[in-house]
């Protein structure tokens, strides 16, 4: 049995194959330019590496309630010309097989549940904190994917801005959500530099730290998971996890008993393959319940 895994960025596009156990066979990464050019390598990469079952997780907005009729689209997305696309008829158009439908950040918090840092742990989040915020809910069980009425937009969740903080906020909707105050693009705007070239002790990163900080106690209070995962672009500052820990603890202030935090609030166990592992995970599951 081969599956297939496809993780949809808004930069790029990642196609697999690869085994049940999650473990990639193959793989090519293709740039997200215009539905018709970006899907037609999709399609031509399946067609010449024909899999049983594809999982998909997918940059959005998009429809996860299978009674939407948006079920399978990209909805409200900025990105230009993927507006209202049919990304998932447009797979079933193309192949006969069982697909599996969610966002990417889910696709990766499954691929971390199954087989990464939270396989031994009921409940989990996986927020990835790069060019945007977004995160994925396993509750209850390694197989359950949290949505409510759509899915969860947890990186729009507003915050308490810092005193003397009076950087504009990146976000178009909103003034002190934590995308538009430390996701890669804001950590740009505030500096000036990538991430990669902004030193360990610059003093943006103790903004940043203290911003995912209050996320990590709004996700607690809410959903009070095992595991808070945070991986992206932004979480490579490895400097930032003791930031984020420390400022946690003071903000929680021991109202909530906790794992021990560098067990609690902990980067990827798949690093850069949550996403695709989670995704070839997905597709068996597809398949076995087709």
């Amino acid at each position: 049995m081969l599956l297939g895994a496809i993780e949809a960025g808004g930069t790029k596009f990642v196609c697999a194959t690869g085994a049940e156990n999650g473990q990639v066979s193959d793989r090519i990464s293709i740039p997200t330019t215009t539905p018709v050019e970006t899907m037609t390598a999709v399609d031509d990469y399946f067609t010449t590496h024909p899999v049983d079952a594809i999982g998909i997780g997918s940059f959005g907005p998009i429809g996860v309630n299978p009674d939407d009729p948006k079920y399978g689209y990209i909805t409200t997305t900025p990105k230009p010309g993927w507006g209202d696309f049919d990304f998932l008829g447009h797979l079933k158009s193309q192949f006969n097989i069982p697909l599996y439908w969610t966002t990417d950040v889910n696709e990766a918090a499954y691929g971390e549940s199954m087989i990464g840092i939270a396989k031994d742990v009921p409940n989990s989040i996986y927020m990835t904190i790069g060019t945007g915020v977004g995160a994925g809910v396993i509750s209850h069980s390694q197989n359950h994917i949290f949505n409510g009425r759509t899915h969860t937009e947890l990186g729009h969740m507003r915050l308490n801005r810092l005193p003397g903080d009076d950087f504009k906020s990146n976000c178009p909707y909103h003034d002190i959500c934590l995308e538009g105050l430390a996701a890669g693009p804001a950590v740009g705007k505030r500096t000036g530099k990538a991430g990669k070239d902004i030193p360990v002790d610059d003093p943006v990163w103790p903004i940043i730290a203290d911003y995912i900080a209050q996320a990590c106690v709004n996700l607690t209070v809410a959903f009070a998971p095992d595991k808070i995962i945070l991986n992206g672009g932004v979480m490579n500052q490895r400097q930032l996890f003791p930031m984020i820990r420390e400022k946690f603890a003071a903000y929680l202030n021991g109202y909530e008993e906790v794992p021990s935090l560098d067990d609690y609030i902990v980067p990827a166990g798949l690093g850069n393959n949550s996403g695709i592992a989670g995704g070839l995970l997905l597709a068996q599951a597809a398949l076995k319940n087709a």
